[in-house]
C-alpha cells in the first residue's frame, strides 16, 4: 500500500474524535446549523434506541467490577440451532444492528449482541483497552448462556475484535464474517502513536459539528445516502459531549485509540481456521479510494488459510450499509450463515 494510504489509515483509524472534512480531504455534507433541542445524554446510552431488552454481565476488567451488556434476541418461528454474535464498530453500540437481527432472528437464529466494555450500555473503566480482553469479555457472555458455538458477524472495528475473537476461542466459532472491517493493514510504522493525553485533549473538544463531519465518511462515496439513522445516530454521539460525565467518556475514547492503532489484527488472518467472508459495501472509502477498501479485502480472504476465504462486496454501497439498503445487505447476509446451518447437518 502507497505510504500516504498507509498514513491515512491511522489518522482514519481514530473513528470519534474530531475531525472537519471526510475522506479525501473534502466536506462530504452541506452544513447545517446546531441543534438547539438535544439534551445531555448519558454515557451509558439510556437514551439510545435499542430494539431488543439488554441483559447484564457482571465481570472483572483490571481489577474494576463492571457490567457488559449485551442483547439477547430468540429466533422467531421455527429455531434453527445456530447462533449469531454480532459485534459492533467503533461509532456504535448494538443499537445500529436492528436489521440484522431481525433478518437472522427470522431465519431461526439466536442472536446475541454485546455492546463491549467502553460502548454501549456497558460500564466505560478508565483502563487499558486491548482486543485480546474484549475477546475475553465476549466469551464469557457465551459462557453465562452456556453456548457452546456461535457464527460470529463483526463489522468495522467489530470486525477486528471479531477475528481476534475467532482465533483465541477457534473451538467457539463455526464461520465468521467480517464485515466492512477497519484495520486492514498495520499502519504502525509510518508515524509515532500519539499520546494519549494529546488524544483526549483533542477528544475532549468534539462537537455536533465535528461529530457530524466524522460521520459523514460513511457516505463519502454517495453523501445522498445520508439519511435520518446516520443524523439520529450523530445526536446521541453530541448528547454524550454535553454531559458532565464526557471527561470519562472521552479518556476511554482516547485510551481505545490507542488499541486501534497498536493492536492490529491483519496477522490473525493466517490463524482463522473457520469459513470466513469478507463482506460488505464496496465503495467504502475509510481507507482513501475505494479500490484501495476492495484490494485490501481481497488480501484479507486470500489469507484464510485452506481455502475458506471468500469476497462479497455490494456495488454502490459505502462503511455501514445495513444503514444505507438493509434489504439489500442483510438477504447474503443471512444466505451465508444458513449455508453453514447446511453444512453442519
Amino acid at each position: 500500500m502507497p505510504i500516504y494510504l498507509r498514513s491515512l489509515c491511522v489518522s482514519l483509524v481514530f473513528l470519534g474524535f474530531a475531525v472537519s472534512v471526510g475522506a479525501q480531504n473534502r466536506t462530504i455534507l452541506s452544513p447545517v446549523p446546531t441543534p438547539t433541542d438535544v439534551k445531555p445524554g448519558s454515557i451509558t446510552c439510556d437514551e439510545c434506541p435499542y430494539p431488543y431488552p439488554s441483559k447484564y454481565l457482571d465481570i472483572s476488567v483490571y481489577s474494576h467490577d463492571v457490567r457488559i451488556s449485551y442483547m439477547d434476541v430468540a429466533s422467531q418461528g421455527a429455531p434453527n440451532g445456530h447462533t449469531v454474535m454480532l459485534m459492533h464498530g467503533n461509532n456504535f453500540g448494538g443499537f445500529y444492528f436492528k436489521a440484522i437481527i431481525d433478518g437472522l432472528t427470522a431465519a431461526g437464529f439466536r442472536v446475541l449482541v454485546p455492546d463491549q466494555i467502553g460502548y454501549g450500555k456497558s460500564s466505560k473503566p478508565i483502563a487499558p483497552y486491548n482486543f485480546n480482553s474484549q475477546a475475553r469479555n465476549t466469551w464469557l457472555i457465551l459462557q453465562a448462556e452456556q453456548i457452546d458455538k456461535v457464527m460470529v458477524v463483526g463489522h468495522s472495528m467489530g470486525g477486528m475484535l471479531a477475528a481476534r475473537f475467532t482465533t483465541q476461542y477457534p473451538q467457539s466459532v463455526e464461520r465468521l464474517v467480517i464485515y466492512n472491517p477497519i484495520g486492514l493493514a498495520d499502519s504502525r510504522y509510518t508515524r509515532p502513536m500519539p499520546p494519549v493525553d494529546e488524544a483526549y485533549q483533542r477528544t475532549l473538544k468534539t462537537d455536533y459539528q465535528s461529530t457530524r463531519a466524522s460521520l459523514s465518511r460513511y457516505v463519502a462515496h454517495n453523501p445522498q445516502a445520508w439519511n435520518d439513522d446516520f443524523e439520529l445516530y450523530t445526536r446521541i454521539r453530541y448528547s454524550w459531549t454535553l454531559s458532565a460525565d464526557w471527561p470519562r467518556l472521552a479518556m476511554v475514547q482516547a485510551i481505545i485509540g490507542q488499541m486501534l492503532y497498536g493492536d492490529p489484527v491483519v496477522y490473525d488472518w493466517a490463524h482463522i481456521q473457520v469459513p470466513t467472508l469478507a463482506f460488505g459495501g464496496a465503495e467504502d472509502m475509510l481507507l482513501g479510494p475505494a479500490a484501495t477498501f476492495q484490494e485490501r479485502m481481497r488480501v484479507l480472504a486470500e489469507t484464510i488459510p485452506n481455502g475458506n476465504g471468500e469476497v462479497l462486496l455490494l456495488p454502490g454501497l459505502g462503511h455501514v450499509p445495513h444503514l444505507e439498503e438493509p434489504e439489500t445487505v442483510v438477504p447474503p447476509l443471512v444466505a451465508y450463515l444458513q449455508a453453514g446451518v447446511a453444512a453442519s447437518q
